[in-house]
C-alpha cells in the first residue's frame, strides 16, 4: 500500500508540473509541441473556434508568460522593502487582466475558466484577437498590430498610446517575427 501511495503522489506532482514550468526549448515550435502536445491541441481548438493562427497564439504566449501557466507580474516595493502588491492583475499563460478575463467569461459564458489552463488561455487569446479584428479592423494574421492592441487594450490602441513607446513597438515587432518563425517551423515539421 505504501508504494502505491508514493507512486500516486509522484504521478500527481509530475502531471501538475508541466503547467507551471517553462518548456525546455522555446525557440523551436516543433520541440515545444512535442514536449507539450496539449498546447498544440488547445491552440488548434482556438484556431478552429476563432480563426487565430496557432503561430500567432504561440508568439503571444511566449511574450506574455514564456509558457508558464501561473506567471504573474513582478511585485512593487516602497523603499525597496515594503511590498505594495503586483504591477498589475495580469496572470496566467495569456497574462490576462482581471477585468478583461471577467469580460471574456461573461461573453463566452465561461464561468469557472482558469487563466492557468492552456485551453482557456488560448481560447481567451482567440476571443480577444477576434474582438480586435471586429472593433479595430486588425486582421488576425497581423501579429504586430494585434499584439499592440492586446498589450494596450483596444481603447489604448485606438488612441495610439503605443506610438510613444519605442520599447513596445520593438516588442511587437519581435512578437510578429516570432510568429513567423513558429509558422515556418510548424509547417516544416508537419504540425499545421
Amino acid at each position: 500500500m505504501g508504494r502505491f501511495l508514493w507512486l500516486a503522489v509522484a504521478l500527481l506532482v509530475a502531471s501538475c508540473g508541466g503547467r507551471f514550468s517553462e518548456p525546455r526549448n522555446l525557440d523551436d515550435a516543433c520541440a515545444l509541441v512535442r514536449e507539450r502536445p496539449s498546447y498544440l491541441r488547445a491552440m488548434s481548438r482556438a484556431e478552429k473556434n476563432w480563426d487565430v493562427p496557432v503561430a500567432v497564439q504561440m508568439a503571444i504566449i511566449y511574450q506574455e508568460s514564456k509558457f508558464v501557466g501561473n506567471a504573474r507580474t513582478p511585485r512593487r516595493y516602497a523603499l525597496g522593502i515594503i511590498p505594495l502588491g503586483r504591477i498589475s492583475s495580469a496572470y496566467g499563460y495569456a497574462q490576462a487582466l482581471d477585468g478583461t478575463w471577467a469580460e471574456y467569461e461573461d461573453a463566452t459564458r465561461g464561468f469557472g475558466k482558469s487563466r492557468t489552463d492552456i485551453d482557456d488561455a488560448t481560447d481567451f487569446i482567440g476571443w480577444y484577437l477576434d474582438g480586435s479584428e471586429k472593433a479595430l479592423g486588425i486582421a488576425k494574421t497581423d501579429t504586430r498590430n494585434q499584439y499592440l492592441a492586446y498589450h494596450e487594450g483596444r481603447t489604448g490602441y485606438a488612441r495610439g498610446s503605443y506610438r510613444s513607446k519605442g520599447w513596445l513597438l520593438q516588442v511587437a515587432t519581435n512578437v510578429a517575427a516570432r510568429a513567423d518563425m513558429y509558422q515556418r517551423q510548424l509547417a516544416a515539421c508537419g504540425k499545421l
